[in-house]
């Protein structure tokens, strides 16, 4: 086992998400209370959102990657961390903070988070991948921690408002819910779950999702967990403006609160799915769409799909969590 003094972390932050100052004195102080290694520092650009540094900071062997910025810059780190046996310590610095709040994080505690990092404990989580083909038949592919999402999820992270974001927060994602409404598209498709037979599907939204909370108490996907090595799927095509309602009431309501407490859950019941909202698990699923749809990964727009493959790959990332007193 490595001497505390010979480890070393790599801090990959977005500036323009944290204030450099607070973060490199919480750092600092840290690092050397834990008996580590001064940290090595790399800023993330619009060039290069995480991944390459990443690699740069992996090259280099260090023991820890601490990421400090909003889901995307999450989302980079880890695609290039996939692979490596380093755990991910998470600062969280964004909007929605969605894989720290999953992981029932604290989210307005630099000093415990960065706390967290050199002293926590590592917690084994599932990693998303996902291929997409686009028009020209070329393919890309991606690591996601939270979710893949087309339709009207797609449409409403590109119809935020990002000056409305950075002042007001998810304000900006209920007006843009607003609009996606308008869009009278639906998402027509083939798709296959795990070894299942292919059917056919009409719907407005679809997601893939390693872990179902969202800011406001919103609990998209009850059953969703980080550790499970599956994704959850979630379908709606919801009829009228009845249906939305009741698809409102099923995710806000029963998800988002009733469902929270052990006794709400016993209440609830089984979700029965039915035409307005409908949920499956698997680990693989594959889809083809009868034109280009926007495809949105863990809240930042991927361009348009004709088509796409993603699986789970179980246990492949760690994650610095709080230690568990016992």
């Amino acid at each position: 086992m490595r001497h505390p003094h010979s480890l070393t972390a790599a801090v990959i932050y977005n500036p323009v998400k944290v204030d450099i100052d607070v973060l490199r004195d919480a750092v600092n102080t840290e690092a050397a209370t834990a008996g580590w290694a001064e940290s090595v520092w790399f800023e993330t650009s619009v060039d290069d959102i995480g991944q390459g540094v990443t690699a740069q900071a992996l090259a280099r062997g260090v023991d820890l990657v601490i990421v400090a910025g909003g889901d995307g810059t999450v989302r980079a780190v880890v695609e290039a961390v996939r692979g490596h046996d380093v755990p991910v310590g998470l600062l969280p610095s964004g909007t929605g903070n969605l894989l720290a709040r999953n992981l029932k994080m604290t989210l307005n505690d630099m000093p415990e988070s960065v706390r967290t990092a050199f002293v926590g404990e590592d917690r084994a989580i599932d990693l998303g991948m996902i291929r997409i083909e686009r028009d020209d038949k070329s393919r890309d592919e991606h690591a996601f921690v939270v979710m893949a999402g087309l339709g009207l999820d797609a449409k409403m992270i590109t119809n935020t408002d990002e000056d409305l974001k950075k002042k007001a927060g998810w304000v900006a994602y209920v007006k843009a819910l607003v609009a996606s409404l308008r869009d009278p598209d639906e998402l027509h498709l083939r798709f296959q779950l795990d070894d299942h037979a292919v059917k056919r599907a009409t719907v407005h939204t679809l997601i893939l999702g390693n872990c179902g909370s969202l800011p406001a108490n919103i609990l998209l996907m009850p059953e969703a967990a980080l550790d499970d090595g599956l994704f959850d799927v979630m379908m709606t095509r919801p009829g009228g403006a009845a249906g939305w309602i009741r698809v409102w009431m099923k995710i806000a309501w029963t998800n988002g609160i009733v469902r929270r407490t052990k006794a709400g859950r016993a209440l609830a019941g089984k979700h029965e799915n039915d035409g307005d909202l409908r949920y499956d698990t698997g680990a693989i699923f594959s889809a083809r769409f009868s034109r280009p749809e926007q495809i949105e990964l863990d809240g930042d727009e991927f361009g348009r799909a004709v088509a796409f493959k993603a699986w789970i790959e179980p246990g492949q990332l760690r994650v610095r969590v709080p230690r568990v007193v016992s």
